[in-house]
């Protein structure tokens, strides 16, 4: 792939945004990150209870010693009842899944499990920090300050909340394993005076390279 013509830190991508989808592709979609985690009830609860999201569909595969579970912000009466066909053909045509697998037994490891991608040792020989590909998860949501103290009352671990760090209006919450999660708003990014940690608006450090 060629950047002939770019300058530093900037590509041109206009091509990518016009025409059509390529041949045989029109009929393709982005349905699901899978993401691998310690304990699924504690991360069903974040997914479903904290997030919102529904449990789509879920398979157990006893005989390979895993089971998957797909979340998706989606309403319980779009999702096929009773019919286990049915939840697969719905699930497997819908955007945005997040694929929840738990290989037994890892709920009984000490400590975190999984490596998250974003300076993370979890996993390393030497505990090591590993500059990873994996960044984050992302939903979108009216209101990021409201949104932010519901999540602080329910008691999530913030890695950025809306006002710190040097870009404002968008926070990072961690799922169970550590998996951060952004918060961005549906609308114009906006910024309120106090964000539910008491920071102000013109307070907080600059922009952090999390991959570091």
């Amino acid at each position: 792939m060629s950047n002939a013509g770019s300058s530093e830190g900037s590509i041109d991508v206009s091509r990518f945004m016009t025409g059509e989808r390529p041949d045989g592709t029109s009929d393709f979609v982005m349905q699901q990150t899978m993401i691998r985690v310690k304990d699924p009830e504690r991360s069903l609860e974040f997914y479903c209870d904290v997030l919102g999201f529904k449990l789509v569909m879920f398979r157990e595969f006893p005989q390979w010693n895993f089971n998957v579970y797909f979340v998706a912000p989606v309403d319980s009466a779009d999702i096929p009842e009773g019919d286990a066909d049915a939840q697969w053909n719905y699930c497997m045509k819908l955007p945005g899944c997040i694929e929840v697998t738990w290989n037994y037994g890892s709920e009984k490891e000490e400590g975190m499990v999984y490596n998250t991608g974003n300076g993370d040792s979890t996993g390393t020989g030497d505990g090591s920090s590993v500059k990873g590909g994996f960044g984050h998860l992302g939903i979108t949501v009216p209101d990021v300050y409201e949104a932010c103290e519901r999540f602080k009352k329910m008691g999530c671990t913030f890695t950025k909340t809306p006002n710190s760090g040097g870009m404002k209006g968008l926070a990072f919450i961690k799922d169970p394993d550590g998996y951060l999660v952004e918060i961005l708003p549906q609308g114009p990014m906006i910024t309120k005076p106090v964000d539910c940690d008491g920071i102000e608006a013109d307070g907080g450090d600059g922009y952090k390279d999390n991959s570091k």
